[in-house]
């Protein structure tokens, strides 16, 4: 299964979706301006819970607005099937969208945020209720709206589609992942620059399974970088497949060795 890119899976899902009926709208807890706008956009009429079941880490204030770590765990539930990060006031408001498909629902990566917003995570159960948690960040302005940095050295293109991974045992038949690609993600918000970002990531097993697919939008930080708990063992090779909005692609192997790196090349 193929991953849409997020923006355009999220436009497409945004269209079909019927305005809930007002009995059905949910408050929030963190008292957003915008949740009753994602909230319609996002989950339609599903039932909506904000509880302990999905875990949300992040800093409380970004110390760098470009680079935001975040977090979402949803191991507490059962048979999860998408994630969304979600960043309620950013101009480019939902950075990922992750099904877990042979995985376990967990996923870390690295956002922009342009002001102080609420973050969250989101997880569908397989009871097709979404789960959600998260909080307000204090952040500085300019996340998604400042080139980045491989933009001022120049160097961007000479390093396009590099990969760097890492991989080590998870519990049985489990690999924890750590991905990084060269790229730099610009999100089309900067004059002169273009919208040019990865929109997604695959990983695939030995057989051409997939086991875990990630829509990416441009407000994920300069050469994203992602943490995933994939259903393979350490002694199988996995390959990472990348494809950005020009539809360039990128690859790199995995090897069987848990310590082992894997490199990507475009094509």
């Amino acid at each position: 299964m193929r991953a849409l890119p997020a923006l355009s899976f999220l436009t497409q899902l945004a269209a079909a979706a019927p305005a809930p009926a007002a009995s059905a709208l949910v408050q929030d807890p963190l008292g957003s301006p915008m949740w009753q706008f994602h909230r319609r956009r996002l989950f339609g009429e599903a039932p909506v819970v904000f509880d302990g079941g999905v875990k949300v880490r992040f800093p409380m204030i970004a110390e760098d607005q470009h680079v935001f770590p975040v977090e979402v765990d949803a191991r507490a539930l059962a048979g999860v099937t998408r994630m969304i990060v979600l960043a309620d006031l950013d101009p480019i408001p939902y950075p990922l969208d992750y099904r877990p498909l042979h995985a376990e629902p967990f996923v870390a990566t690295r956002i922009k945020l342009d002001q102080r917003t609420p973050v969250r995570g989101a997880a569908l159960a397989a009871d097709g209720t979404w789960h959600l948690s998260g909080g307000w960040v204090d952040a500085a302005g300019g996340g998604c709206s400042a080139p980045p940095a491989s933009r001022v050295k120049g160097d961007w293109a000479q390093h396009l589609g590099e990969m760097r991974g890492i991989r080590r045992p998870a519990g049985a038949g489990a690999t924890r992942l750590r991905i990084a690609i060269r790229h730099p993600m610009d999100t089309g918000l900067v004059d002169g620059i273009p919208a040019y970002n990865l929109e997604t990531l695959t990983v695939t097993d030995t057989k051409g399974v997939s086991l875990a697919d990630l829509g990416i939008a441009g407000s994920v930080s300069e050469d994203p970088a992602f943490t995933l708990i994939v259903g393979a063992p350490a002694s199988e090779a996995l390959t990472v497949t990348a494809r950005d909005s020009n539809g360039l692609v990128f690859r790199g192997t995995l090897a069987a060795d848990p310590g082992a790196t894997g490199g990507g090349q475009g094509s």
